[in-house]
């Protein structure tokens, strides 16, 4: 009889990859886990209860199959397990390392509800995909048969990413329009490569080119090409483009020299990481050596930032939320990552304007001040009654204000959508009262003819996961509806 390769939960404890020493990676951009070793991965996927109701299956956006790779991974049969893994996920490699797993797939895992802690379902799934590539089994996807259809894609970034491998992989001709010089979108310039190191990115891009998709970079939408020609030169078009407009702080003195928008600052620091020539950074303004900084912000791009100031070498890094920790929106695990690498956070703090100068004499007296930032003004907050949506709301506290100094500030308050049918001249395109595309659940349709929309530009500021999911709901609906439309033996 077989010997059973699963349900070690009671034999073997949950064990992440090895994280490199707190000291030395707040040093440097590179990931700060370590790989696991074949026998690892195949201990970890053991302890997989192999459950009748899949509940990190159910919760993954994507819904992976992680029962059957895992088990898969267990038995040694790697090469099978990446293409379980490929079948629901055209990124795995990337998802891996980014994904909260502790609010999706791992937090809904069985075994931890019985005492055991989750499987390492992300470390798992990132082995997989890196051996893969390692061991050659990953393909670009040449079609055999091409379609007469032609989608151009508006956006680089994970949704129109997804949305091109899964067209072009049923022969559609797919084009791609970034208004970056590289292609990827947050992936390559907006999250730091201590999570995801560019050349993961990078190498999708050129499988990508490999199968026939077609990218034109540095081309914006509404001044390099109107949305009108765009439309003339394809049969369908998917709006992939993301929300890149920064929430601002409304307090005073916000104009102050140091201030700046999180995305900007790590956009600046991801060019540096490629090599690049970048004027911002070499004059200091998006650089963090030698400066007191404090973020603004509890969500992963907040973490970002945090970590990413840290290794540019500030000399102090504070992080203001409003909320204590339980109740901030972003990762547990970055947040101990970040405490490890030398952050420090301020759970239940509001900033109340910025000053030029360190008078402390009257905290309540904005007066129009200019040049250098100094400070931050802050007060304290305690957590009231819950809102609508069950989280406690922060109340200020009366005569809590204080002083934090600092040179730099980064604000991290989330991002809104542009302004599209204004920017593309298209009054008709649908919109919410929030700036968001409307599109029909499921398919990614807008109301106009054989246009689409995916991933932020219609749920707002998400997660790469979610993005994905929208690129291939609304690849899947334009195949739909082309059933039966020409096609021609690829040559």
């Amino acid at each position: 009889m077989a010997k059973q390769p699963m349900l070690k939960f009671v034999n073997f404890e949950r064990q992440m990859p090895d994280k490199r020493n707190a000291n030395v990676r707040n040093k440097d951009f590179l990931e700060i886990y370590s790989e696991f070793a074949n026998a690892k991965a195949k201990e970890q996927a053991s302890r997989c209860s192999q459950c009748g109701v899949p509940y990190c299956q159910s919760h993954c956006p994507l819904h992976n199959n992680i029962p059957d790779w895992l088990k898969l991974t267990a038995e040694g049969r790697l090469q099978e397990a990446y293409e379980a893994s490929q079948a629901t996920n055209a990124f795995p490699e990337i998802c891996g390392r980014i994904c909260p797993q502790d609010r999706l797939c791992e937090g809904n895992c069985v075994i931890e509800q019985s005492g055991h802690e989750t499987v390492t379902i992300g470390a798992i799934e990132k082995y997989i995909t890196d051996t893969a590539w390692e061991e050659g089994w990953v393909k670009a996807n040449v079609p055999q048969v091409l379609v007469e259809k032609s989608v151009g894609i508006i956006g680089a970034g994970p949704g129109g990413l997804a949305a091109a491998e899964r067209l072009r992989r049923e022969g559609f001709e797919v084009t791609v329009y970034d208004r970056y010089d590289r292609a990827g979108g947050l992936l390559t310039y907006g999250i730091p490569g201590f999570k995801l190191e560019k050349n993961i990115v990078q190498r999708r891009n050129n499988q990508l080119e490999e199968s026939g998709v077609k990218f034109f970079l540095n081309t914006d939408i509404g001044v390099d090409k109107t949305f009108d020609q765009i439309c003339d030169e394809h049969d369908f078009i998917i709006i992939a483009t993301g929300v890149y407009k920064a929430r601002e702080l409304d307090v005073p003195n916000r104009g102050l020299k140091g201030s700046l928008a999180a995305l900007d600052y790590l956009t600046a620091s991801n060019r540096v990481s490629f090599g690049d020539e970048v004027d911002e950074f070499e004059n200091g303004t998006y650089n963090a050596k030698g400066k007191k900084v404090v973020v603004i912000g509890g969500g992963d791009t907040a973490m970002d930032c945090v970590r990413t100031a840290i290794r540019q070498g500030a000399t102090s890094v504070k992080c203001l939320y409003r909320r204590d920790r339980a109740n901030m929106p972003g990762s547990q695990r970055e947040v101990q990552n970040a405490e490890e690498e030398g952050v420090v956070f301020e759970w239940l703090t509001s900033p109340q304007g910025f000053r030029g100068d360190n008078d402390i004499s009257d905290l309540t007296n904005f007066k129009d001040q200019s040049g250098d930032l100094k400070g931050v003004v802050v007060r304290k907050m305690r957590l009231g009654d819950p809102d609508a949506t069950g989280r406690r709301t922060p109340e200020e506290v009366d005569g809590s204000d204080y002083i934090e100094q600092a040179d730099l500030v980064i604000e991290a308050l989330g991002f809104e959508p542009e302004d599209l049918p204004k920017m593309w001249d298209q009054p008709e395109l649908p919109v919410s009262r929030w700036g968001t595309i409307k599109v029909e659940y499921g398919t990614g349709k807008t109301s106009l003819d054989n246009v689409y929309a995916v991933g932020d530009i219609v749920r707002g500021a998400s997660l790469v996961v979610w993005a994905i999911r929208d690129g291939k709901e609304a690849a899947e609906a334009i195949i739909e509806k082309c059933k039966g439309a020409l096609t021609i033996a690829a040559e």
